[in-house]
């Protein structure tokens, strides 16, 4: 039987999760989290670490069907429970110099069956266990970076029409080309990828918007911009110095709206797949930075759930630019995957913003990042609100309006 996956693009795909992805440092140890489905890809990345002077590579691994009998059999307060040891434990490697890679992967619906209440309060714990080691990702205090492995049922649900072996073809190979190792010059078709990216990030700080206004069908929203943000795009600097590339792939220019300032409509242009829930239809209201009404047509129950999370929930941390053009988009392929689908379309994150999208941030505390209007969650989920028919205007700081993109293609 032929192998669906390529093995040399999947070595280039390590080579550019660990050079490009990582950029990782001589000694440098990495700690990596995966489903036991990725040690094709596991593998491979520790090999290229070790040849680039890694420390020590540490996998993490979990496993779907250990995942399914915590639902099936575990004792109701086992819901509320979270590994805080281990996440403590990362969070101290970061602080040690650690780089952090994830492999995205597995079953996106694996808990669509279970309880919805189990889910989320199983979330919940994870999400407030997992703080410390997320403000150090958040805040870029180390370089990481997430890839992704064409696990069989996540293949099956993207090509449902297809044999498995050939489902699981397309899946490797659409993710092949949408992360630039389709070809033997990955690394370099990333650096002229990043220069492009760096090239849209500069234009759009020289410009220093005070808000985004988003308008098309079922969308009339206004994202007010935090004071003193900037754009990034692409290859991201640590506070320590070191470029990385946090999203393979990325087609994303992004900033941090302020969290009062949002206001209006916004419809979502693709479904969300969230924790084994695919949200559908999403239609959100904002008032004075906050959901004050939040429909979908499918998984309404867990989005209230997640805006439920905390305070910071029902507001936004992320607002990112994408060009209705992108690789991903053309596809047109759902990938159910957020890695994928917030680089088919221009999102917005529900929760925690990033320090490093501040000038200065490398140096404010949390307190310093929320006076400038910076928000503050334990989750951080994007939701796609681009399409072919959505135009965005860059409101500037004594009210006028500039084109920035129009029907999804920059203008």
């Amino acid at each position: 039987m032929q192998n669906p996956i390529d093995p040399v693009k999947l070595d280039r795909l390590a080579e550019v999760a660990v050079r490009v992805g990582l950029n990782l440092q001589p000694g440098q140890d990495l700690v990596l989290t995966a489903s036991v489905g990725a040690l094709p890809l596991v593998r491979r990345i520790a090999e290229h670490a070790y040849r680039a002077g890694a420390g020590l590579v540490t996998p993490i691994l979990s496993d779907d069907a250990v995942t399914l009998a915590r639902y099936r059999n575990a004792p109701e307060a086992a819901f509320d429970a979270s590994a805080g040891w281990l996440y403590d434990g990362m969070a101290a490697a970061f602080d040690k110099g650690a780089a952090r890679l994830a492999i995205a992967g597995g079953d996106p619906m694996l808990l669509s069956s279970e309880d919805p209440d189990r889910v989320s309060r199983a979330n919940r714990a994870m999400a407030m266990a997992y703080a410390a080691a997320r403000d150090r990702i958040t805040r870029f205090a180390t370089n990481w970076t997430i890839v992704a492995w064409p696990d069989e049922a996540w293949a099956r649900l993207v090509s449902p029409d297809l044999p498995p072996e050939q489902a699981q073809r397309v899946l490797a190979e659409a993710i092949f080309a949408a992360s630039r190792v389709d070809s033997d010059d990955a690394v370099a078709r990333w650096q002229a990828h990043n220069t492009e990216l760096g090239r849209r990030s500069s234009w759009l700080n020289g410009r220093n918007f005070a808000a985004l206004r988003f308008t098309g069908p079922g969308t009339d929203l206004e994202v007010g911009l935090a004071e003193g943000q900037k754009w990034i795009a692409g290859a991201t600097e640590t506070t320590s110095g070191i470029l990385c590339n946090p999203n393979i792939p990325t087609e994303e220019v992004f900033t941090t709206p302020h969290r009062l300032r949002v206001s209006g409509t916004v419809s979502a242009t693709k479904p969300l797949s969230h924790q084994g829930t695919l949200i559908e239809n999403i239609q959100v209201r904002f008032e004075d930075g906050r959901i004050v009404q939040a429909n979908a047509s499918r998984g309404e129950a867990v989005l209230n759930k997640v805006l439920d999370t905390d305070d910071g929930a029902r507001r936004l941390g992320e607002v990112a630019l994408v060009p209705h053009a992108s690789p991903i988009s053309q596809s047109g392929l759902l990938f159910y995957n957020t890695l994928f689908d917030e680089n088919a379309a221009s999102h917005i994150a529900l929760g925690q913003c990033y320090a490093t999208c501040f000038h200065g941030g490398e140096t404010m505390d949390a307190a310093e990042v929320g006076r400038r209007g910076g928000n503050t969650s334990a989750i951080h989920i994007d939701w796609m609100i681009g399409s072919g028919q959505i135009d965005i205007d860059g409101v500037t700081q004594d009210g006028a309006r500039v084109p920035v993109m129009r029907q999804g293609a920059w203008a």
